[in-house]
């Protein structure tokens, strides 16, 4: 995993401009991306972001970008430390990194 000193919209700029466009949501086990869901073995994690809040070093998130098997790319985020979102941490921790 990356730390990365500019903020995180700069970085969701710039992957986006790399085509990852879709803004991934975790719904009923499954990361979703306009009306197609897709399972873990679906998908795979291109790269990792870490972030830290310059105030509070507790004001962590993950930026994942993701890639679908069918070519959609895009992001999802997650807190990082004490407020992550177990649901989306247990759904990644499935899908393969590159």
């Amino acid at each position: 995993m990356k730390e990365y000193r500019d903020p995180l919209t700069k970085k969701l700029e710039k992957l986006q401009k790399e085509g990852f466009t879709h803004q991934f949501d975790l719904k009923d086990g499954k990361l979703q991306a306009d009306d197609q869901k897709y399972s873990a073995d679906q998908l795979e994690i291109v790269e990792e972001y870490r972030f830290e809040g310059e105030s509070n070093p507790d004001d962590m998130s993950i930026l994942y970008a993701v890639k679908a098997d069918d070519g959609t790319q895009g992001t999802v985020i997650d807190a990082y430390g004490t407020y992550a979102d177990r649901e989306i941490g247990e759904f990644l921790k499935r899908v393969k990194e590159k």
